[in-house]
């Protein structure tokens, strides 16, 4: 059980804002952090990795204290927090194999053979890190942030640079790992298939703020009235073909058209933040 309440004033989106967290998570649970960037949700892992200080606040692990403002105590350092951190940028060490790459973050040869295993990367243990894809790389770092058998495993974005059916077999790796190992998974994501499909949790954050703590469908979900999905994204183009106006709207990675009566066509600029939705399967859109 991670127990927690921190206070950190920090460089937000829209100027300075103050990181107000209170939350309790289960061993266990596979939690995704999203939100607008610099709602403070990098700065939330690194808080917990005892990468930063926080202002003020306490912080516990299965009933260990790691950080405690009130009673000026010093904070346990990384290295003592058994947590396993997994950034954008892979961090392998070029000069040494795969495998070595491992072993340097613990000795222990036969755990990092079963960890390739896994991934299925072990007739590449004696490859360097140049002869790799960028999808086999971060597999690797996947593997050298389970060396050290993490009680909880941190990810910040770290399948966002890769492509999508790489992205989906690093989900798999990912979702094997939390559950063979039985870790506390806090991912920060703005995928929604990927929160979707791996998360239990979702927590949003705006501003340093907690404005939603729900299952996936429950936030990602957006319903009112009758409506069977919604979905928000950035108004990129109206064109006409023949009698219609057709909107081009882009959704995370991927481009939607949709039919535009002639008053929303007036309505709509290009750039506008659009939310597209569907009633009865007939998909309308409206300006955020």
């Amino acid at each position: 059980m991670i127990k927690l309440q921190i206070k950190k004033m920090l460089a937000g989106s829209s100027g300075q804002m103050n990181l107000d967290i209170k939350l309790h998570i289960k061993q266990g649970e596979f939690v995704a952090l999203t939100g607008v960037s610099g709602s403070g949700k990098t700065t939330f892992l690194r808080i917990l990795a005892g990468l930063e200080k926080i202002d003020e606040g306490k912080i516990s692990v299965n009933e260990t204290l790691w950080v405690d403002t009130s009673k000026n105590k010093k904070m346990l350092l990384p290295q003592k927090r058994n947590i396993g951190y997994l950034f954008q940028d892979y961090a392998l060490f070029p000069n040494m194999t795969v495998l070595k790459n491992l072993t340097f973050a613990k000795n222990d040869k036969q755990f990092a053979l079963t960890l390739l295993e896994m991934v299925g990367l072990e007739e590449l243990k004696d490859s360097m890190p140049e002869k790799l894809s960028g999808g086999q790389k971060q597999r690797v770092a996947l593997c050298r942030a389970m060396m050290s058998r993490p009680k909880i495993l941190l990810l910040d974005e770290p399948l966002s640079a890769l492509d999508l059916d790489m992205r989906k077999k690093l989900q798999e790796d990912i979702k094997v790992f939390h559950e063979q190992f039985h870790i506390t998974t806090i991912m920060v994501s703005h995928d929604p298939s990927e929160i979707y499909k791996l998360s239990s949790r979702v927590i949003l954050l705006d501003q340093g703020k907690v404005t939603k703590d729900a299952c996936a469908k429950e936030v990602l979900l957006k319903t009112s009235g009758s409506q069977k999905f919604s979905f928000e994204g950035e108004l990129l183009e109206i064109y006409q073909a023949d009698i219609l106006n057709i909107a081009v709207v882009s959704i995370a990675n991927q481009l939607v058209k949709v039919v535009l009566d002639s008053s929303q066509a007036k309505e709509l600029q290009v750039g506008d933040i659009v939310t597209i939705s569907t009633k009865a399967f007939a998909p309308t859109i409206s300006k955020k």
